[in-house]
């Protein structure tokens, strides 16, 4: 029996959510008419949390989080690790109970609800907005510098018309097919961790003073603790893409053992990288002058190690990173904005599929539309934090419903694996969340605020009527 075996109801509209029975085997998981084979191992899991979260932040943020902190940046990267961490395992249980598209979407809609669950999958869509145009106007100011590394000398001014018409790019070429934007990801993956993995060795070496002079050591905490914690709430965006690993539960080998494995093995992989890429960063150049330099501060961390090649070697990662950031972000959006319509939360115009392409086209283009008109506002870092606000309230809602879910069980919930240390790692993950947001900016949480109470109101409004199947 899976979650969608009982419930219903309709929204202002007269729609039901869409039923869709799931059968799991070893080999598939069939859904509807939709079989996924289990193709995924251990390898190919950490590729897709690697990929997803080693993007825009490693590039954009050093900069802007060493002005805050100093060198205890690096700490603050760390303390978004550990709360990305305590929240990966309760995931890990929840997708191996409901392998369904949506991800925490769905696992709290199930868990606790249509009220909470509308407010999680609306806020979720805008959240994902806000990101992708924070790694927009980030690939735009990284394309300036692009282009006066090799000697075209263009000007801020331009960093925001390049981020509106890639923007407008990507949203173009993800409804021409999954496979197409998957592609693009992958290479672009694979490229920026060797670039990545290159430079890192060989600024910790030089910092440490194997291959040259050591630096000398900047003040670790000039600004004492408490600018190290409001960094981390807003260096938290660099981890968003780790529960992206739940949405392929359904295509994992043995998910029971590789879904927790790929999930908390690619937090740990990634926040070393961030760790280091701080403590590089502010071997090379003083915290003071890094935030000056500002998002592209990076270039000139490269170019004091590895000279013009290394510069050169920075823009360019930083421009594959910010590329893949918003790319994977806008199919993200789109698919979260399917899954809400699918469940009658949205018109049930919001899920068509393109018959041409296979997309949901409408979707995407609710996806693309709202980033286009934010990245026209060039604000990356209050965009930041509301994307961080919104999903850590998700995160923090994702392990209330697992507690929710094991304490009333029922009968459908079967999961193939399950959280040590429970309750305490639950909830310590919705603490550690929820308390994160208490150190980000006033008008971070407003916005925030503004956009949860903004889904309620449409939930009493729209979709009051809906009772989603499986929820307590």
């Amino acid at each position: 029996m899976s979650p969608d075996a009982e419930g219903g109801g309709r929204n202002v509209e007269g729609e039901a959510p869409v039923i869709e029975e799931t059968v799991e085997t070893d080999e598939a998981t069939v859904t509807g008419d939709a079989e996924l084979e289990r193709t995924l191992g251990l390898s190919g899991g950490l590729a897709i949390g690697i990929g997803t979260m080693i993007g825009a932040g490693i590039f954009v943020f050093p900069g802007l989080a060493a002005g805050e902190a100093g060198p205890a940046a690096a700490g603050s990267f760390a303390i978004g690790a550990v709360v990305a961490l305590l929240v990966a395992l309760p995931t890990s249980e929840l997708a191996t109970a409901m392998p369904k598209s949506g991800g925490g979407y769905y696992f709290i809609s199930r868990g606790l609800g249509t009220l909470a669950g509308t407010v999680v999958g609306l806020s979720l869509w805008f959240g994902l907005v806000f990101a992708t145009a924070f790694y927009l106007v980030g690939f735009g100011y990284y394309a300036v510098d692009t282009l006066a590394e090799v000697g075209v000398a263009v000007g801020d001014g331009l960093a925001v018309p390049i981020a509106l018409l890639f923007g407008a790019g990507f949203t173009a070429l993800n409804v021409t097919g999954t496979e197409n934007a998957a592609k693009l990801q992958n290479g672009v993956v694979a490229l920026l961790l060797s670039i990545l993995s290159v430079f890192l060795l060989y600024g910790a070496l030089d910092a440490l003073g194997v291959v040259g002079a050591p630096s000398a050591p900047e003040r670790f905490m000039p600004f004492g603790p408490v600018p190290v914690l409001t960094t981390a709430a807003l260096v938290f965006t660099s981890y968003l893409g780790f529960a992206q690993v739940a949405t392929v539960a359904g295509e994992m080998k043995r998910p029971g053992r590789n879904l927790p494995l790929a999930m908390v093995g690619s937090v740990v992989i990634v926040g070393v990288m961030y760790v280091l890429t701080v403590f590089v960063a502010t071997s090379a150049i003083p915290s003071g002058e890094l935030a000056a330099l500002g998002e592209t501060a990076m270039v000139d961390v490269g170019r004091h190690y590895l000279g013009g090649a290394g510069a050169l070697a920075i823009v360019f990662g930083g421009l594959l990173a910010t590329m893949s950031s918003a790319n994977a972000s806008i199919l993200s959006t789109s698919r979260a904005i399917y899954a809400v319509s699918r469940d009658a939360i949205l018109p049930r115009w919001a899920s068509r599929i393109n018959l041409k392409y296979g997309t949901p086209h409408v979707a995407l283009g609710l996806a693309g539309g709202p980033v286009l008109v934010l990245v026209g506002t060039g604000e990356v870092e209050v965009l930041a934090e509301v994307a961080s606000f919104l999903h850590l309230v998700l995160y923090g809602l994702m392990c209330v419903a697992l507690i929710a879910l094991r304490r009333d069980e029922p009968e459908w919930y079967d999961p193939d694996f399950r959280v040590p240390g429970y309750p305490v790692v639950p909830v310590l993950g919705a603490l550690s969340s929820f308390a994160l947001i208490l150190f980000m900016q006033r008008l971070s949480q407003v916005v925030g605020l503004a956009v949860m109470l903004a889904a309620a109101g449409w939930y009493f409004y729209y979709a009051r009527g809906v009772s989603l199947r499986g929820a307590l």
